[in-house]
């Protein structure tokens, strides 16, 4: 069977997969390790597809850590009740939080996720 190369969004679901619990990324983040770095929106409309609402969403945040609009109550309470911590605004303290996949034992290879036009 040939080797189908992944669409943008599939190498999204990827990536947010593997977020561990206590960890957060950001939408730019996600975008930069499959090698486009400047597709950040484009990885929040791949949150809006209803077959990737089972990944851990609520672990994805804005650069500055603050949280998204549309469901921010909810992923408030998701991320505390995995031990991440907020400033007094409600933002994720991302110098202790943000997902560093070399750091936390979860190494990437921006090989494993070829690009498709």
């Amino acid at each position: 069977m040939a080797n189908i190369p992944k669409t943008f969004n599939e190498q999204v679901y990827d990536i947010v997969a593997r977020i561990p619990r206590g960890r957060v990324a950001t939408f730019g983040q996600i975008a930069a390790m499959i090698g486009r770095p400047r597709c950040a929106r484009f990885v929040g409309y791949a949150s809006n597809n209803k077959a990737s609402w089972h990944l851990p969403w609520h672990r994805v945040v804005f650069k500055d850590g603050s949280l998204c609009c549309g469901f921010a109550a909810q992923q408030y309470a998701d991320l505390k009740s995995e031990g991440i911590k907020f400033t007094a605004e409600k933002t994720v303290i991302m110098s202790d939080y943000q997902w560093d996949p070399e750091r936390d034992g979860v190494p990437m290879d921006i090989r494993d996720f070829p690009l498709v036009f």
